[in-house]
C-alpha cells in the first residue's frame, strides 16, 4: 500500500468494550491524584502543622508538578523506544500505589513534599504510556467519542474524593489504601485484556497520511497546546484552592461539601462530553466544541469574580468547572489527531502534558502573591481573560480549511 492510498484505509474502529475499559483505566489515573491533591494532601498538611498552610500546599504542588513534567516526557520517550506501553503502565501502577501509601506515614512537611515528588514519578510512569497507547489504538473516527469517554476520569476522581471523605464511612487511616485499591481495580482490566488492540494504520506519519498529501502543519499543534495551557491555568488554580476559596466566603464550609460539588459537576459533564464528542465525529468539527467550552469557562470565572454570596459563588463554579471538564476531555482526544509523528507519540504527549503541570507549578505561587493583596476576584478575572484568549486561538483554528480534522 502506498502513502497515497493510506487516507482511504481508515484504521478499524475499536469495539465498545475496549473503549469502556480504556476510559476506566484513564479514570484510574484521576482516582489516584484527585482525592489526594484536592482533599487528602491539604488534610495531611493541616494535621502535621495544626492548621491549614497554603504555603506548604503550594510547595508540595509545585515540586510534585516539576517531577511530573520530567517523568511524563522521559517515560513517554522510553515507551516510544520499547513499544511496550502496557509493561510501563503496570510498573507505574505498582510504584504510584506504593508511594501513595507512604504519604500517609509521613512525619513532617518536608517528608510529605519528598513523597509527593516520588509519587508523581510513579503516577506518570503509568499515565504517559497509557495515553500514548490510546494514540496507537483509536482511529480519528473515534477521537471525539474517545475524548468524551475521558470525561469519566475527573468524574470518577471526584467521586473517589467524595467517597473517602464521607464522615464515618472510611477511617482516616484507611483513605489512602482505599484510593490505591480503586486505582488498581480500574487500571488493570484494560491492560490485561487489551492485547492486540494497536492499529498499524495509526503508526504511519501524518505527513504521509494527511489528505491530498498535505502534512500536518506545526501551527495547529502549537495552538492546541497554547489553548489547553490557558484553560489549565484557570482549572489548576481552582483545583488546588477550591476549598480555601469557599471557606473565604463561608468559613465553616465543610470539606466534604466541596468534594461533593466537585463530584456532581464532573459527573454531569460526562454525558455532555460524550454527546459533543460523538457530534464532532459525525460532523467533522472537532475544534468547535472546544472553542465554545473555553468561552463558557470565561463566563463562569466572571460570575465567580462578582459573587457576593455562597450561592452565586457555587453557581459560577458549576458553570466554569463543567465547561472546563468537557474542554479538557475533548481536547485530550483531539490532541491525538494533530500529533504528526507516531514514532514519538509518547514524547510529544509528554510535551503536551506540560499544559497540565506548568500551571500547577505557576498558579500556587501566583495565588499566594495575588490573593492576600487583591483577593480571589482579581485572580478570577485574570483566569477569564486567559480563557477568552484560548477560545480565540481555537476559533481561528476551527475555521482553517487545512485543519487536520477537517
Amino acid at each position: 500500500m502506498t502513502a497515497q492510498d493510506l487516507p482511504q484505509a481508515e484504521p478499524e474502529r475499536q469495539p465498545g468494550w475496549f473503549l469502556v475499559l480504556f476510559a476506566l483505566a484513564s479514570a484510574g489515573g484521576a482516582v489516584a491524584f484527585v482525592p489526594l491533591l484536592t482533599v487528602l494532601l491539604p488534610e495531611r498538611i493541616a494535621s502535621l502543622q495544626g492548621r491549614e498552610d497554603i504555603t506548604a500546599l503550594a510547595q508540595a504542588t509545585f515540586l510534585g508538578a516539576v517531577m511530573a513534567s520530567l517523568a511524563n516526557i522521559g517515560v513517554g520517550m522510553l515507551s516510544d523506544v520499547t513499544r511496550r506501553r502496557r509493561v510501563w503502565i503496570v510498573a507505574g501502577l505498582v510504584a504510584s500505589n506504593f508511594w501513595l501509601l507512604q504519604i500517609g506515614k509521613a512525619h513532617s512537611i518536608s517528608e510529605v513534599v519528598m513523597l509527593v515528588m516520588l509519587w508523581q514519578v510513579g503516577l506518570n510512569l503509568m499515565l504517559a504510556p497509557l495515553m500514548a497507547w490510546a494514540g496507537d489504538c483509536f482511529p480519528d473516527s473515534q477521537k471525539g467519542v474517545l475524548g468524551g469517554a475521558l470525561a469519566l476520569s475527573p468524574a470518577l476522581g471526584a467521586l473517589a474524593g467524595s467517597l473517602v471523605t464521607i464522615e464515618g464511612l472510611i477511617p482516616a487511616a484507611a483513605r489512602l489504601p482505599v484510593v490505591a485499591g480503586l486505582v488498581t481495580v480500574l487500571v488493570l482490566p484494560a491492560v490485561v485484556l487489551g492485547g492486540g488492540r494497536k492499529r498499524p494504520g495509526l503508526m504511519v506519519a501524518r505527513m504521509a497520511a494527511a489528505p491530498d498529501g498535505v502534512a500536518v502543519a506545526a501551527h495547529p499543534v502549537r495552538r492546541m497546546w497554547a489553548a489547553r495551557f490557558l484553560v489549565q491555568v484557570a482549572e489548576g488554580g481552582m483545583f488546588a484552592f477550591l476549598l480555601y476559596w469557599l471557606r473565604s466566603i463561608a468559613p465553616d464550609f465543610p470539606e466534604h461539601s466541596a468534594a461533593n460539588i466537585f463530584s456532581l459537576v464532573l459527573v454531569g459533564a460526562v454525558p455532555l462530553s460524550l454527546l459533543l464528542g460523538r457530534w464532532s465525529d459525525r460532523h467533522g468539527r472537532p475544534i468547535l466544541p472546544l472553542a465554545g467550552c473555553a468561552l463558557l469557562c470565561a463566563a463562569g470565572m466572571l460570575v465567580m469574580a462578582a459573587a457576593g454570596s455562597l450561592t452565586q459563588a457555587i453557581a459560577g463554579y458549576v458553570l466554569f468547572a463543567m465547561a472546563a471538564a468537557i474542554f479538557l476531555s475533548l481536547h485530550a482526544g483531539q490532541t491525538l489527531r494533530v500529533l504528526p509523528a507516531p514514532e514519538h507519540r509518547g514524547r510529544d504527549l509528554g510535551l503536551f502534558n506540560l499544559t497540565n503541570t506548568l500551571p500547577a507549578m505557576v498558579m500556587p505561587w501566583l495565588t499566594v502573591l495575588l490573593v492576600p493583596e487583591l483577593g480571589y476576584a482579581a485572580l478570577f478575572v485574570l483566569f477569564a481573560v486567559l480563557a477568552l484568549v484560548s477560545a480565540g486561538l481555537l476559533a481561528t483554528l476551527s475555521q482553517s480549511p487545512k485543519t487536520p480534522s477537517a
